[in-house]
């Protein structure tokens, strides 16, 4: 695996595969791996003939700053694990190359319309934003046939979509199912911050999501909902949304809607760290 922490040479390197007709692949990540990583490169690989992972974890699209401080960096062990699942090239660049301008400083800004003012965008103004600058700047970087990108972060996946229309990038955009750990949590880079007993408690989101996903026929929309945020208090979260929404625009839904489909979606806090999930209904 061939690493690059700068945009010249990365780019020099892959243009050269494409000169020669390769179709490049692309996974962005924060780092701090997990298997859920892993699938997405895994993936890549059966579609692309080079792979490109990148590294970077974003100043812009954190809203507090005390969990920019706070995520996890194990760069070496990522490594090990990239290496291993075939990927050809780690981009792994500072914050000056990949924000010559400074973080604070002039940066365009995407219309993603409605998108950015609800549930996520909500709740963590301008971040969007933030990701919509960075993957942007990379996409420009590694100029990928195909961008490979988690389910779990549903909403992040429907920006980047719109993102790719906005900026007319030719990219293909692959959204992969989620992984999750035996006791039906999520994979997050997050959990790692998660105790023992709190990743036990964790796993109440997933049972939640099927809940409502085995309820969506026989109880009202209101109901169902209130029941599954009773149900994460009762456990120990704090809740900061619990939603059922159109998969295709993330329209909130109070009731079924005939032939869309739909996607239930939960962000809540324990102890410090927030979790997000989602199922597909």
């Amino acid at each position: 695996m061939y690493q690059f922490k700068h945009r010249a040479a990365l780019q020099e390197a892959i243009a050269q595969e494409k000169k020669a007709g390769k179709r490049i692949g692309f996974v962005p990540t924060m780092g701090a791996l997990h298997e859920g990583h892993i699938s997405l490169i895994r993936t890549a690989r059966e579609y692309s003939d080079i792979v490109v992972c990148s590294i970077f974890v974003n100043p812009t699209q954190f809203n507090d700053p005390k969990d920019f401080e706070k995520y996890p960096i194990t760069i070496q062990e990522d490594i090990l694990q990239l290496t291993a699942a075939g990927t050809d090239i780690l981009f792994l660049p500072a914050v000056a190359e990949m924000y010559p301008e400074g973080v604070n400083g002039r940066h365009p800004h995407y219309d993603f319309g409605y998108l950015e003012t609800v549930l996520e965008g909500a709740y963590r103004p301008n971040h969007f934003q933030g990701v919509g600058i960075i993957v942007h700047k990379l996409l420009d970087f590694v100029q990928p046939d195909d961008l490979f990108m988690g389910q779990k972060d549903f909403q992040q996946c429907m920006i980047i979509k719109k993102l790719l229309e906005i900026t007319q990038i030719p990219a293909k955009l692959h959204i992969i199912p989620t992984l999750r750990e035996k006791n039906g949590l999520a994979m997050s880079s997050r959990n790692m911050r998660l105790s023992a007993e709190e990743r036990q408690t964790a796993a109440v989101i997933s049972q939640t999501l099927r809940h409502i996903k085995a309820g969506v026929g026989d109880t009202p929309f209101p109901e169902l909902l209130q029941n599954a945020r009773k149900h994460l208090q009762d456990a120990g979260f704090q809740v900061d949304y619990v939603a059922i929404a159109a998969a295709d625009d993330l329209e909130i839904l109070q009731q079924p809607a005939i032939g869309r489909p739909m996607v239930a979606l939960v962000a809540a806090k324990l102890g410090e760290v927030r979790l997000i999930d989602n199922m597909l209904l």
